[in-house]
C-alpha cells in the first residue's frame, strides 16, 4: 500500500529562495510517500480499515514542519516508537476483520478512535485510568502487545491514516450515521479534544470565557461553548483572516493575536478588567474579568496573556502544546489560579449523559446544534502531501483551517 513513513530519508525538495522558516523546514522533513506492507492484525480482535478521509491535526503539523525548539527533553519521547505513519482523525471503511469482531460489516463508514489504552494492548484487566473512560491516560503504553504510542500514528506497530490502510482494533471504531457525511465525521476528534476540556473545566453560568486561538481547536472550542453553555459571553483570540471570519460566525467577539499588549488591554476592556502596568512587560488585570481560558495554542506568550487577564481563582485550561520557554508567571500564584492541562478525550459527561465524545458530536449534530463544515477547508490527495502541509504552513495566505487527505 502506499504510505506517508515518516522517520525516512526523503526525497530533495528545495524551498523557494523567499521561503518562511516552516517551509524551509517542510522541504527537509523525514517524511516520503513509499510503497510499504499493508497492515497485519496484533489480535483476532483487530481489524483493516480502508482510509476515505484523514484529517491533518495540530501535532501532525508541528511534527512534519518541525515547529519546536530546545525539545530534547520532552518527556513525550518515552511513549512513542519509529518509524511512523501519522495520521489519527480518519474516516474509513472496513475492509476486513478477525474473528472475534462483531457488530461491523465490510465496506461500513467508521470513524476512529485513536487511543491506544488497554483493550488494544490486549491488558486485562484494565487499569485504572482506561476502567473510568480515560483511554487517554492509560498506564501501559508502552506494554503488552504494541510497540509504545500513544494513539495510532506515533507506534510503529498502530499505523495510520497517511495510508490506504489501517489497523484498528474493535474498541476505536464507531460507526459513522447515515446522513452524517465524511467532511462532517472527520471533524469529530477536534471537536472531541475540545468538549474534554469545556465539559471537564465548565464556565460558571452567564461566565466570561475566552478562547485562545481559532484553528481547528479554537473553533471546536467556540462550537462547544456555544452549544452547551449558550449564555456565557466568549471571545477568542485569532491571528489570521479565515480564523476570524470563522469564529465570528461561531458567534465570538474577536481580537487579533498579533500584539500581547492589545491583547490584554482588549480582553481586559471587554471583561470589564481593570488592568495595572508594573515597571516593565505587560499590564495584568487585577480584578480580571476571565472566568475560564482555553489556550488552544499552548505557548509561553499565550499563557502568560491568559494569566494576566484571569480573574481571582479562575481557570486556564492548556488545550494546546507548544515549544517551552519562560514566561512571567508571578500573576498564578498572586491571584491563585487554577492551571490545569487537557489531553485528548474519552468518555464525557454532557447534557447530563455519560457517553463516548464521539457519540455526543453525532448527536449534537444529528440535532442541529454544530455544524463545523465550513472548518474543512482543504482536502488533497496523498501524493499532494506536500501542498497539503504547504498551506498550512501559509494559512495567512491559503485561509487554511482543516485540511484532510482524501482517498476516496
Amino acid at each position: 500500500m502506499r504510505a506517508l513513513v515518516f522517520g525516512v530519508e526523503p526525497e530533495a525538495a528545495t524551498p523557494p529562495d523567499d521561503a518562511g522558516r516552516l517551509a524551509r523546514n517542510l522541504a527537509a522533513t523525514p517524511m516520503d510517500l513509499r510503497e510499504v506492507d499493508a497492515p497485519s492484525l496484533p489480535g483476532d480482535d483487530w481489524m483493516v480499515l480502508r482510509t476515505r478521509l484523514c484529517g491533518i491535526c495540530g501535532s501532525d503539523t508541528k511534527q512534519v514542519m518541525m515547529d519546536f525548539e530546545d525539545d530534547g527533553d520532552n518527556a513525550m519521547t518515552a511513549l512513542i516508537s519509529f518509524p511512523q505513519v501519522l495520521g489519527h482523525e480518519v474516516v474509513a471503511s472496513v475492509e476486513s476483520a478477525g474473528s472475534a469482531v462483531t457488530g461491523l460489516h465490510a465496506g461500513q463508514r467508521v470513524l476512529l478512535y485513536p487511543s491506544l489504552g488497554c483493550g488494544p494492548r490486549g491488558i486485562d484487566p484494565a487499569c485504572p485510568a482506561c476502567a473510568a473512560g480515560d483511554f487517554s491516560l492509560c498506564h501501559h503504553f508502552t506494554d503488552g502487545r504494541l510497540s509504545a504510542g500513544i494513539h495510532t500514528g506515533n507506534s510503529a506497530d498502530a499505523t495510520g491514516g497517511f495510508a490506504e490502510f489501517l489497523p484498528a482494533h474493535r474498541s476505536m471504531v464507531f460507526p459513522v450515521p447515515d446522513d452524517v457525511t465524511d467532511e462532517v465525521a472527520v471533524l469529530a476528534d477536534p471537536f472531541s479534544v475540545a468538549l474534554h476540556a469545556v465539559t471537564r473545566n465548565p464556565p460558571p453560568a452567564d461566565g466570561v470565557v475566552v478562547v485562545y486561538g481559532a484553528g481547528a481547536l479554537g473553533l471546536s472550542t467556540l462550537a462547544v461553548l456555544a452549544a452547551l453553555f449558550p449564555s456565557v459571553h466568549v471571545a477568542a483570540v485569532a491571528r489570521w483572516e479565515a480564523q476570524t471570519r470563522l469564529a465570528t460566525g461561531l458567534g465570538a467577539e474577536v481580537v487579533g493575536a498579533e500584539d500581547p499588549l492589545s491583547v490584554v488591554e482588549e480582553l481586559s476592556g471587554w471583561s470589564g478588567g481593570r488592568l495595572h502596568r508594573p515597571w516593565g512587560g505587560l499590564p495584568f488585570a487585577h480584578p480580571g474579568g476571565v472566568d475560564v481560558v482555553y489556550d488552544t495554542v499552548g505557548s509561553a506568550e499565550t499563557m502568560e496573556v491568559a494569566i494576566r487577564l484571569l480573574a481571582s481563582r479562575g481557570t486556564l485550561a492548556q488545550m494546546g502544546v507548544s515549544s517551552p520557554a519562560r514566561f512571567e508567571w508571578t500573576p498564578w500564584y498572586f491571584k491563585e489560579l487554577r492551571l490545569v492541562g487537557s489531553n485528548a478525550f474519552g468518555i464525557e459527561e454532557a447534557d447530563g449523559r455519560r457517553r463516548h465524545a464521539f457519540e455526543h458530536y453525532f448527536g449534537l449534530v444529528e440535532d442541529g446544534r454544530v455544524d463545523l463544515r465550513s472548518m474543512l477547508t482543504h482536502t488533497f490527495p496523498l501524493e499532494e502531501w506536500r501542498s497539503a502541509f504547504g498551506v498550512l504552513a501559509d494559512q495567512a495566505g491559503s485561509g487554511a483551517v482543516k485540511v484532510a487527505f482524501d482517498l476516496r
